[in-house]
C-alpha cells in the first residue's frame, strides 16, 4: 500500500546527483515542507554524491542508484511510490564527450527518456488517454537543440530544431519523443529548454569551473577557436525557479524557453575568472595563461534565448544578473575546495588529458 500525506507531492527526479538536478532538489526542499523526492542517478562521471551531502539526513529525500534505461528499476519506483511528477534531468551532457562517443548519448538521452515515458504512462493511466489528476512529466532540455544563431535574433519556442552535435541531436530526439507521447496519447508533459547554466556543483569539465580550477592551479586555460563564441548565461537557481513554475502552472503539451538574457563571449568569461582569482586569491595569475586550442567540431557560434513566453504566462524572470551570479559562483568554488578536489581525480584526469593536452 502506497502511503502519503493528504497534500504531499512526490517527485521522481532523475539525474539528481548532477549539477542542475542537485540544485533543483535543494530548491524544492527549501521551498516546500510536505514533499518527498525520489532521486534516481546512475552516478556516472558527472553525478556525484558529494553534491548531496547537505541533505543526507533529510527524510524527504530518498536516493536510489539506478539507470533510467533499466525498466525494472524504474517500474519498481512507481510501484513503491505514488509519484505525481517526473522531472528528467538525467543525461549525458557534454558536447566534447558526445563527439568521442555518440552512442552513449543515444542510450541515455533517448532510450532512457522513452523508458521513463513508458513507465509513467503505464502507472498513471486510468483509462484510454486518461491519467491521474495532476500528474505531469517534465523534460529538461537545452537551447542547443535549436542550432546556432547569427549575430542578431533569439531562439523562441517556435524556432525549428536544428541540432549540430551528437549531444544536441540526442536531446532533440528525446524532446520529440516527449512531444510524440503528448500528441499520440494525450500524455501530460512539458518541455523546458534552458540556456547555459552556471552556479554551485557544476562539474569541472564545463567552462567556468574548468577555468577557475586551472587558474588556481596555474595550468593553461584552453579556449576553443578565437574565443568569440557567445552563450546566454543563466544562474542555476533562476533555472530551478522556472522549472518549478512550469511544473505547477505550465500549459500541458507546451515548451517553455528559460534564458537569462546574459550573453557573453567565452573569452570574456575566461578573463572575468582570471580577474576574480587575481584580485581575491592569487595575484600571480594572468591572461598569459590563456591557450587557444583547435576549435570544437560543429561548434555553434551563438546561442540566445527569448524567454517572453514563460515571463508572460507564468511570471518568471531571471532575477540574478551575470555580474552578481558569477561572483556567487566563484565564491562558492573558492570556499568549497574539497568538493573540487574530490571530484577532479581519477577518471576526470584521464578525460582532461584526452580532450585538451597536446592540442
Amino acid at each position: 500500500m502506497k502511503l502519503r500525506g493528504k497534500d504531499m507531492k512526490i517527485y521522481l527526479v532523475t539525474g539528481g546527483a548532477g549539477f542542475i538536478g542537485s540544485n533543483f532538489i535543494y530548491f524544492l526542499l527549501k521551498k516546500y515542507d510536505d514533499i518527498k523526492i525520489i532521486n534516481v542517478d546512475k552516478l556516472t562521471y558527472a553525478g556525484n554524491l558529494e553534491n548531496l551531502k547537505e541533505i543526507e539526513n533529510d527524510e524527504r529525500h530518498v536516493f536510489v542508484q539506478a539507470d533510467i534505461c533499466d525498466t525494472e528499476a524504474i517500474a519498481s519506483l512507481f510501484e513503491m511510490y505514488d509519484i505525481d511528477y517526473v522531472v528528467n534531468f538525467a543525461a549525458e551532457s557534454h558536447v566534447d564527450r558526445s563527439i568521442l562517443n555518440p552512442e552513449i548519448f543515444v542510450e541515455t538521452n533517448v532510450n532512457g527518456t522513452v523508458n521513463l515515458l513508458k513507465n509513467a504512462k503505464k502507472y498513471w493511466t486510468i483509462g484510454e488517454d486518461t491519467y491521474k489528476v495532476g500528474v505531469k512529466y517534465l523534460q529538461v532540455s537545452t537551447d542547443e537543440v535549436y542550432g546556432s544563431l547569427g549575430e542578431t535574433g533569439y531562439f523562441t519556442e517556435e524556432t525549428s530544431i536544428t541540432p549540430h552535435s551528437p549531444y544536441s541531436a540526442s536531446k532533440a530526439s528525446a524532446d520529440l519523443f516527449v512531444k510524440a507521447f503528448a500528441d499520440t496519447y494525450k500524455f501530460p508533459v512539458n518541455i523546458t529548454r534552458c540556456s547555459n547554466n552556471y552556479g554551485p556543483y557544476h562539474f569541472p569539465e564545463k567552462l567556468i569551473p574548468l577555468v577557475f580550477n586551472n587558474t588556481l592551479n596555474h595550468k593553461n586555460l584552453p579556449v576553443y577557436g578565437d574565443g568569440l563564441n557567445i552563450r546566454d548565461w543563466l544562474y542555476v537557481e533562476d533555472h530551478c525557479k522556472g522549472i518549478d513554475m512550469v511544473i505547477n502552472g505550465g500549459r500541458l503539451g507546451e515548451v517553455y524557453n528559460i534564458g537569462g538574457h546574459n550573453e557573453r563571449t567565452n573569452i570574456f568569461i575566461v578573463k572575468t575568472i582570471i580577474d576574480y582569482v587575481k584580485n581575491n586569491i592569487d595575484d600571480k595569475v594572468g591572461e598569459y595563461m590563456i591557450t587557444y586550442v583547435k576549435d570544437r567540431k560543429g561548434h555553434d557560434r551563438r546561442y540566445g534565448i527569448d524567454p517572453e513566453k514563460i515571463k508572460n504566462e507564468l511570471g518568471w524572470y531571471p532575477e540574478t544578473t551575470f555580474e552578481e551570479g558569477i561572483k556567487l559562483t566563484l565564491n562558492w568554488y573558492h570556499t568549497h575546495g574539497n568538493w573540487i578536489e574530490h571530484i577532479t581525480n581519477g577518471k576526470y584526469q584521464d578525460y582532461y588529458k584526452e580532450m585538451y593536452e597536446g592540442r
